[in-house]
């Protein structure tokens, strides 16, 4: 059995990676807090809070996507040490505590992958994005250093994209000009929709990136600077 595990499918970027390659995988398994709104014969679901439930027992899995993220944007001044502990405990811990559960699964599966998430944040000076950009810099060490730690029997890659069209980012895109505003700080001329992203997660956890790992791979829509 093909089998992809999804962290936080039910909604935004997981829900589309879900919807994108329910046809390439005899089972998809949904960890989240809530259920995806879809229903497939091929998709399974847990409810689980990844940072506080034990998570379910698999044996074997060819793919691995973890999800949730966190968009906390103040100044420095208002941010708690607690915010930035929370981003990180979300970003970085609930990742961990993923890959450390199904590592075994995947190294029962056919050329397993794991695919994280990063943000363009992580490499750009953005204003008002500390505890983000703090967060996803771990997840971008992690991705490098498990890439090269579980080679050459699993691959660890992390896609960091710009701001894309989810509820997530629902409060930068809450109106006509900041829509309008958001397309114009990006050389494209665009933001990002979720299947575009979802489309790039499965080429990662294809064998057509057979010979990617330890990468992260950017899509910024042109950014090279960036202000709000």
């Amino acid at each position: 059995m093909k089998r992809l595990i999804v962290i936080g499918g039910s909604k935004g970027i997981g829900n589309a990676i879900i919807s994108s390659l329910l046809s390439s995988y005899d089972e998809i398994v949904n960890i989240s807090r809530t259920a995806p709104e879809e229903s497939h014969p091929n998709l399974k679901h847990y409810s689980c809070d990844i940072l506080n439930d034990e998570l379910p027992e698999l044996d074997e899995a060819d793919g691995l996507v973890y999800c949730p993220g966190s968009i906390n944007l103040k100044p420095i001044n208002r941010l708690s040490v607690d915010d930035f502990k929370n981003d990180f405990d979300i970003n970085v811990i609930g990742a961990v505590k993923a890959i450390q559960k199904y590592i075994p699964a995947l190294k029962n599966g056919n050329k397993p992958s794991i695919v994280l998430f990063s943000t363009v944040a992580a490499k750009l000076g953005m204003p008002f994005h500390a505890s983000v950009a703090a967060s996803k810099s771990a997840v971008e060490g992690l991705t490098k250093s498990l890439g090269a730690e579980l080679a050459p029997g699993i691959r660890v890659n992390a896609i960091a994209p710009t701001v894309t069209d989810t509820e997530l980012a629902s409060k930068l895109l809450r109106n006509e000009r900041m829509i309008e505003n958001m397309n114009e700080r990006h050389p494209l001329k665009k933001f990002l929709q979720p299947k575009e992203v979802a489309d790039m997660a499965g080429f990662l956890l294809s064998e057509k990136a057979a010979s990617m790992s330890g990468q992260i791979f950017e899509m910024d829509c042109g950014i090279v600077s960036f202000k709000l």
